[in-house]
């Protein structure tokens, strides 16, 4: 463990912003979370249907009130803070003035709005996308870019946009006063080169697709390099001790991937929070489909590939206000987490969930029809709540083998074990399940906050407190438990994958796309 020169234990300051929560933690350099500050905020709101946006202003107050309370629970421990770091939620797009104000609301990264190609993609040049069968899909990045749709739709705005920013980007002229961001935080709908995730080259066709001026652009740094120092008025704004390093980390899904302690792609990171995701880490660029490159890591030059549930551990949730009221009502009473009763609710119900089979694509990904919609097939008589809720669990880790398979066939590396992280994790049903229907190990780290962890990390490497990141991940990751797989059940799972649930979306697809056109939704 290392010491600081009055003897006393150094601490690494680390804020993770995420979709629904605020948090700030101090972490030793064993990887240990000394304290932990967590401040729920509201997602965004909605001007207009499928719009969700949010203050940065908002983020900001977050951010300090969350720090300041950090600080109001551990004392002392502040002088012991030899570094920060940030890592926040990915795509959520800030426009600044040349102060580092904000000239609009943040667009956060569920929103759905869609620019107009017609001005951006040349008629011309579309009988060549569509004869090269990448049409669809670049027209589609052009729509979702969202500078592309201020720049058609606040013209004035965008001439106003001094820097145009990530939030992650914003955090770091808030801290330090200079226009730089992580390339580990460099994912969007911007021109970006992905391979090096650098800005793109001069002649680099992204130019002309995603319309943003390159001086509209935050320098880049690679993760774990300086950004700046806190400055004075952050310092009083946060409490955060004025001077202290701001070390580059990276998006929270990349910090949670090497906070689970996932260097290669023999393990594959699985993700049960809101967004569930299978994830492996990975020094060659792979594309698990064509076009759709992989995100840059915490770690210099790895990427890492990505399947997501777009609703993921959500489904939990969603089941825990629409059906759990007795459970909640009851944890209130007992003064426990609602999540330890959910446990008993599901402890007796099998493995298969008696017949009941969940496809977890509520909310279409990138890969599936915008029409799609999930299901749960095979109800009987017998079934109750507890049969739906363990289904949940069950369809979700479905989703996310599907998406291990393809990325063992990518990398070319088999799959050897599980490392699972977020709040889903805390749930001993799940880890079980993942394992039984992976027929492989299932890890529970050391914490599920590993987004924390690997931002941490980044900063204890860039600070010169070890060698380099495969030391640093020795000292300061590791495994509480290991689920190993049930035979039985995994034979029985696997029946049910590959002759049930791999057969629904093409099954029902045909249907789904009716449902649409007559009900109008989605529109």
């Amino acid at each position: 463990m290392a010491k600081s020169s009055n003897n006393k234990e150094e601490l690494i300051l680390t804020i993770d912003s995420g979709t629904q929560s605020m948090r700030a933690a101090l972490v030793n350099l064993k990887g240990e979370i000394l304290n932990i500050v967590k401040t729920p905020i509201e997602p965004y709101f909605s001007k207009n249907p499928g719009w969700a946006e949010q203050q940065p202003e908002y983020y900001w107050e977050m951010f300090c009130k969350t720090c300041q309370s950090l600080f109001e629970q551990t004392g002392g421990l502040k002088e012991n803070i030899i570094g920060v770091s940030v890592t926040t939620l990915r795509n959520t797009i800030v426009n600044v003035d040349k102060n580092g104000d904000s000239l609009r609301p943040a667009i956060v990264w569920m929103d759905q709005r869609k620019a107009d190609s017609k001005n951006i993609l040349p008629s011309v040049l579309r009988p060549v996308l569509k004869a090269a069968r990448v049409h669809d899909f670049i027209d589609g990045l052009v729509c979702d870019c969202e500078a592309n749709w201020i720049r058609q739709n606040q013209p004035d705005l965008w001439e106003k946009t001094h820097k145009y920013l990530l939030l992650s980007g914003y955090f770091n002229f808030k801290l330090t006063n200079e226009f730089s961001d992580s390339v580990g935080s460099n994912v969007g709908y911007l021109p970006i080169n992905n391979k090096t995730y650098q800005w793109a080259g001069k002649y680099d066709f992204k130019w002309k697709l995603f319309k943003v001026e390159k001086e509209k652009l935050p320098r880049l740094v690679k993760p774990g390099e300086s950004m700046g120092q806190i400055t004075a008025k952050a310092s009083d704004e946060t409490g955060i001790p004025r001077g202290l390093p701001v070390i580059a980390a990276a998006s929270d899904k990349a910090c949670e991937i090497l906070g689970a302690g996932c260097l290669t792609p023999e393990t594959a990171c699985l993700s049960f929070g809101t967004l569930a995701s299978v994830n492996t880490a990975t020094s060659r660029y792979v594309e698990l489909q064509p076009f759709l490159p992989p995100f840059p890591a915490a770690v210099p030059d790895l990427y890492y590939t990505e399947v997501q549930l777009i609703r993921g551990f959500w489904m939990v949730s969603w089941f825990k206000e629409q059906f759990g009221h007795k459970e909640r009502k009851e944890a209130k009473e007992e003064h426990v987490i609602p999540e330890i009763l959910f446990e008993r609710l599901i402890r007796d119900v099998p493995p298969g969930s008696m017949g009941l089979v969940l496809h977890p694509h509520w909310t279409p990904g990138p890969s599936t029809a915008f029409y799609a919609k999930g299901s749960i097939i095979g109800f009987g008589d017998v079934h109750t709540r507890a049969h739906v809720y363990r289904a949940i669990i069950e369809g979700l880790i479905f989703g996310l083998k599907e998406g291990a398979l393809l990325t063992e066939k990518k990398n070319k590396v088999p799959i050897v074990r599980l490392r699972i992280s977020g709040g889903g994790s805390l749930s001993d049903t799940a880890m079980q399940t993942a394992a039984d229907i992976f027929g492989k190990p299932a890890q529970r780290p050391l914490t599920h906050e590993t987004s924390i962890v690997g931002a941490a990390i980044d900063a204890a490497v860039g600070l010169k407190r070890f060698p380099d990141f495969e030391a640093a991940v020795k000292e300061m990751t590791g495994v509480k438990e290991v689920f190993d797989p049930i035979e039985k059940n995994h034979q029985m799972y696997q029946e049910l994958y590959e002759r049930v649930y791999s057969k629904i979306s093409k099954q029902l697809l045909p249907l789904f796309k009716a449902i649409q056109e007559i009900t109008g939704y989605p529109e």
